[in-house]
Protein backbone atom coordinates (compact mmCIF):
# COMPACT_ATOMS: atom_id res chain seq x y z
CA UNK A 1 0.00 0.00 0.00
CA UNK A 2 1.83 3.32 -0.67
CA UNK A 3 1.79 6.26 1.61
CA UNK A 4 -0.95 9.00 1.94
CA UNK A 5 -0.40 11.62 0.15
CA UNK A 6 -0.97 15.06 1.71
CA UNK A 7 -3.07 17.38 0.76
CA UNK A 8 -2.75 21.17 2.01
CA UNK A 9 -5.76 23.46 2.05
CA UNK A 10 -4.98 27.05 0.40
CA UNK A 11 -3.91 29.00 3.22
CA UNK A 12 -6.70 31.72 1.98
CA UNK A 13 -9.26 28.63 2.80
CA UNK A 14 -8.59 28.83 6.47
CA UNK A 15 -8.28 32.51 6.54
CA UNK A 16 -4.66 32.31 7.55
CA UNK A 17 -2.92 34.87 4.78
CA UNK A 18 -1.69 38.05 6.47
CA UNK A 19 -0.92 40.81 4.02
CA UNK A 20 2.99 41.99 4.94
CA UNK A 21 3.44 43.39 1.47
CA UNK A 22 1.51 46.56 1.71
CA UNK A 23 4.06 49.49 2.51
CA UNK A 24 1.87 52.21 2.66
CA UNK A 25 -0.74 52.45 4.79
CA UNK A 26 -3.08 55.12 6.43
CA UNK A 27 -2.45 55.38 10.14
CA UNK A 28 -5.07 56.94 12.21
CA UNK A 29 -4.47 58.11 15.84
CA UNK A 30 -7.13 56.67 18.44
CA UNK A 31 -7.54 60.48 19.00
CA UNK A 32 -8.44 61.51 15.81
CA UNK A 33 -10.97 59.06 15.53
CA UNK A 34 -12.69 59.52 19.01
CA UNK A 35 -12.60 63.15 17.83
CA UNK A 36 -14.52 62.64 14.42
CA UNK A 37 -17.02 60.72 16.06
CA UNK A 38 -17.77 63.23 18.26
CA UNK A 39 -17.60 65.88 15.76
CA UNK A 40 -19.93 63.87 13.53
CA UNK A 41 -22.30 63.06 16.18
CA UNK A 42 -22.81 66.96 17.05
CA UNK A 43 -23.49 67.55 13.36
CA UNK A 44 -26.53 65.12 13.54
CA UNK A 45 -27.34 66.19 16.90
CA UNK A 46 -27.47 69.68 15.55
CA UNK A 47 -29.15 68.87 11.89
CA UNK A 48 -31.72 67.23 14.46
CA UNK A 49 -33.27 69.98 16.27
CA UNK A 50 -32.35 72.75 13.67
CA UNK A 51 -33.34 71.17 10.67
Amino acid sequence: MSEKEKRYMPQSGAGLIQYFDVEQQTKIKPQHVIAISIGFAAVVLILRFFA
